[in-house]
Order: structure tokens, then sequence, then C-alpha cells
């Protein structure tokens, strides 16, 4: 048993409590966002805040995002969306790709995939050499506790669904001419490798946990649940990142 095994897939909302919650979420993160901008409170600017969302194919990252965003200026935020490096940054070492969107004070960014693509796709698909990636998990966290040690508040979600529900969702995608552009070809030989993929997972987790950046690891199965988990567990981190801020 792993930790993908201990999710509650079957946690959901009623549209009413869903509303509820979302909206209570929203105002809480907005009130959060504009106080490590320095925009109200005592005006001083905060940390920073990357959050990182990983996750099943299909999981419900991209909902997520948008709920958690939806309340903000946009000019308070950047989201990156990452796939395969260019030749370019294949030359480099794999983090420098990300180490240039990382938010400074007061700042935010949201990583839709992110460096832990080393130790998933790159392993699965042996993009990477064994040597490579079994050396990416020290490497990662003495990154991120770097990244916190000097003023960022890092969030970590994976978001998980069931085989079946992933199968229902890209069907969906695939008939719907306005979100086929979601589903690719890799994503079906993804599939293939489910054992492969949540295997990687449950490595990564057990060995990139640590104390300045935990996983949080929520069901997407049911998207209205997923939305307010990830926003209410957010909401909880800042609050621990601001207190050991000030500390």
């Amino acid at each position: 048993m792993g930790r993908l095994d201990d999710i509650d897939l079957s946690a959901r909302l009623s549209s009413n409590e869903y509303e509820e919650r979302l909206i209570a979420a929203q105002e809480r993160f907005l009130k959060l966002r504009l106080t490590l901008g320095g925009q109200i409170g005592d005006g001083e600017v905060g940390p920073g805040l990357l959050v990182v969302m990983e996750g099943s194919d299909a999981g419900g990252k991209g909902g997520s995002i948008k709920r958690m965003v939806e309340r903000l200026d946009p000019r308070h935020y950047s989201v990156y969306s990452y796939s395969k490096p260019s030749t370019r940054e294949k030359r480099h070492h794999f983090l420098w790709r990300f180490w240039r969107e990382i938010p400074g004070l007061g700042g935010m960014c949201v990583f839709d995939r992110s460096w832990y693509g080393r130790l998933l796709v790159e392993r699965v698909e042996r993009f990477a050499t064994v040597e490579q990636w079994t050396r990416a998990y020290d490497e990662i966290v003495e990154f991120e506790r770097s990244l916190v040690l000097e003023g960022v508040i890092l969030v970590k979600f994976w978001l998980q669904v069931s085989e079946d529900e992933q199968l229902e969702r890209f069907k969906s995608r695939e008939t719907d001419k306005l979100r086929r552009w979601k589903l690719t070809d890799e994503d079906w030989r993804n599939r293939d490798k489910w054992d492969l993929y949540a295997e990687a997972a449950e490595d990564m987790f057990e060995r990139t946990d640590h104390e300045l950046a935990p996983w949080d690891l929520i069901s997407g199965e049911h998207k209205k649940w997923a939305r307010v988990a990830v926003l209410e567990t957010l909401n909880d981190r800042i609050e621990e990142g601001i207190a050991r801020w000030k500390e």
C-alpha cells in the first residue's frame, strides 16, 4: 500500500456546499495573496509563492488552477506550463529552465508540471539515465530547501484520478472539438504504463517529501471536491509559510 492507495477517491461535495466553500476559500486566498504582495496589511512585501501542480493526466490540474487564480488581478501572478524540454534547454542542468521563473519576494507563480518530470516521465520513458533520475531526488530536495530558506512558500499538489475516470475524461475530450487539443498521443501512451507511473510517483513521494515542502495529495475524481480541497489546503500552507517567514 502506498500514498496513492490512501487517497479517498469517493470524496465529493454537493453543489451548494461547493459554491459556499469555493467562495470562502477564494476570498481567503485573495487576502493572503494581497498580503504577500504588500498590497494590504502592514504594506511589507512577504515571501514569494510557488504552487507546483502535478498528478494524473486529466486529473483536474487546469480546472483547479483556474479556480485558484479566478479572483486575482492578472498582474499579480503567472502560470507556466511545462512539457518536454527544448533542444536548448537540454544543454543545461534539468533545473535550469525552472530557475528562470521562480518568484521573488512578493511574487506568485503556478507551475503546471515541474522539475518532477525528471522522476516521472523521464524515468518511465527512459529519457534520463538511471544515474540521472536517481541523483535527482537529492538535487530536487536541496533545490527546494534553498528556495524556501531564501523566502519562497513552496506548495506541492498531486491530483489523482482512477483509471476508469481518466478513460472517461479522455473520451470526453476526444469527442469535443474545443477540448480535443488537451488530449495527445502521449497521454494514451502514458495510460498504457499506469503501473510504472504509479511506482515512480510513490518513490517520488517517499524521497522528496520534506518539512519545508511536503506533498499534498488530493483526489481529483470529483472535480468540485478537488478544486475546493486544493484552495483550502493552499491557504493553510500559505499561513504556515507566513508564520515561518516571521520567525
